[in-house]
This record gives structure tokens, C-alpha cells and sequence, in this order.
């Protein structure tokens, strides 16, 4: 499956943009808890004590989300501004800021049904009573524009110096999916496997997620890539510095091994591509990126 221009371009580090501009600081005051976002006029600090589990204005607001992930890519909120590399720099040696940036991952998180369990090896879970994780998976099924937040989320959190929490998150997907069959629809799964799972820069770790997303997917002799799974791969890699070593052995047990030489559907790759072209149409009228 190619991997799509936009998150090629992430990948690269964006080749052939060389515009930082130093007097564009607007991430990094905003960041700093000095600059009120817009259109919604809220500071960093004020988003986080008074939106966190406001789910009707999460879901139908769509400024907040460039200010609270910024990439380098321009969005359509235009009272926004592309991350610069020299707020990228100053951002992720702030321990404060990036402490910041960890509780937007959490509001996020939670506005999906689930909880950040470590921010230290990125452990996800379902989000506890009386929060209701069902109601929050539903949402996060039928609200297809929420899909590319999910992508600009993954990017800034690399940018930020953040990137272990990106397997984390979809390994904890991965999981649900796999074995009790929640957030498995047509459209995650093919922002998932096309654009999530690339928004890794780290090679070794995007190929072992792609190749495990790819065995769930192909699993004809009843693989699962249960809870257990993946707790005992974040466990690897803080243990070894890898979730599992790229080859043969990275595969988990009983895992089927895709025939090679196997042309791609290519009805059922359009309809993918369709699908997240569907989004990106959505997300153009929201604002989202």
C-alpha cells in the first residue's frame, strides 16, 4: 500500500521547505500560555480546565484543533500558522510545554474514549466509569472527520519530541479491533493502515506496527492481537528499545505471512482512497487541518 504524498512529505521532514520565518511565533506563545487561539479566543491553560470532556464543543468546534496540534502543513483555519522548525526546537526542550502538549493528547484521548495510562511508554486504555468508552467509540465511528485530527495529532506529537506515545495509540486500535471488534469500520480501518500507521518516523518501529496491522488484517488462521499483545510490546521496547525486531521474528506467534506476489484489489483500493478522500472533503468544511 503506498504511503500517501502528505505523510510522505512528514516522513522526509518536508523536503524543499525551507521557509521558517523567526518572527512567526504563534504556536510557541500560544504554547506558552501567552496567546489566546482563534477564532475561540481561549489560552492553552483555559482549553484544558474548561473543555476537557466538553464533547459537544470538541465535536463541533474546529479551530482549536490546529492550535492544539500544529504541524507544519498548512491548515484551513487560516488564524492559524504552520509550526516553524525554530518553535519546533524551542517547544519540545520546554518540559512545561511539552507537558502541555501531553494533556492535549489527553484531551483528545478522552473525547475518543480512552486514557493515556504512561506517558512514558505511551500505554493506552479505555477511558474508566462514569465515563461511557461505547458512547465515545460510536462517535468516534460515524464522525469520520475526526480521522484526519487523528493524523495531525500523530504528526505534531513526532514533532514534538512525543513520538513513542504514536504506538500507543494504535496499537491500543489494534488491539480493540483484533480481538473484542470495536473501532473497526471501513473508514478507521483505512486511515489507519494508510495514514496513522505512517506517521512514524522512527523505520524499524513504523515497519513492525505495519507489518502487525497487516497480520490482523490477513488473519486467516484466527490470529489476534490481543490486550496482552500489546502491553507485552510496549514492555519490549522500554525494556529493549524495540517493540520487536524487524524479520521474521517480529511477527507475532501464529502470525500469517501475506502472499508476496498477491496483486492488490484494486476495487477495494480505490474504495479506500475514495474514503479518505470523502474525509478529507469533510475536514476541508470543518476546518480540522
Amino acid at each position: 500500500m503506498s504511503i500517501p504524498r502528505d505523510v510522505q512529505d512528514f516522513l522526509d521532514g518536508y523536503p524543499g521547505v525551507d521557509d521558517d520565518d523567526p518572527t512567526s511565533r504563534a504556536n510557541l506563545e500560544f504554547y506558552s500560555n501567552n496567546r489566546r487561539c482563534r477564532p475561540d479566543k481561549r489560552t492553552i491553560e483555559e482549553i484544558h480546565e474548561q473543555w476537557f470532556g466538553d464533547y459537544d464543543k470538541l465535536e463541533y468546534k474546529h479551530g482549536f484543533i490546529q492550535w492544539l496540534f500544529p504541524i507544519r502543513e498548512y491548515g484551513m483555519n487560516y488564524e492559524s500558522q504552520p509550526l516553524q522548525t525554530h518553535e519546533i526546537e524551542a517547544m519540545k526542550v520546554d518540559p512545561i510545554i511539552v507537558e502541555r502538549v501531553i494533556e492535549s493528547y489527553r484531551l483528545m484521548l478522552d473525547f475518543y474514549g480512552m486514557r493515556l495510562v504512561s506517558a512514558e511508554t505511551g500505554l493506552v486504555d479505555r477511558v474508566l466509569p462514569p465515563r461511557n468508552f461505547a458512547a465515545r467509540y460510536r462517535n468516534l465511528v460515524r464522525s469520520s472527520h475526526n480521522y484526519l485530527r487523528i493524523s495531525r495529532i500523530l504528526k505534531c506529537l513526532s514533532e514534538m519530541g512525543l513520538e513513542r506515545l504514536n504506538a500507543g495509540f494504535l496499537l491500543h486500535v489494534l488491539s480493540e479491533q483484533s480481538e473484542l471488534h470495536e473501532l473497526d469500520s471501513r473508514g478507521i480501518c483505512s486511515s489507519m493502515d494508510k495514514w496513522w500507521a505512517n506517521c512514524i518516523r522512527a523505520e524499524e518501529e513504523r515497519l513492525w506496527i505495519g507489518e502487525t496491522i497487516q497480520n490482523v488484517r490477513l488473519a486467516e488462521e484466527g490470529y489476534v492481537f490481543t490486550r496482552r499483545d500489546y502491553e507485552k510490546a510496549l514492555q519490549n521496547r522500554a525494556e529493549s528499545g524495540k517493540l520487536g525486531s524487524v524479520g521474521e521474528e517480529s511477527l507475532p506467534q501464529d502470525t500469517v505471512h501475506p502472499n508476496e506476489d498477491e496483486e492488490e484489489n484494486d476495487e477495494e483500493e480505490n474504495g479506500e482512497e475514495g474514503n479518505h478522500k470523502s474525509d478529507r472533503n469533510v475536514d476541508m468544511v470543518d476546518s480540522v487541518l
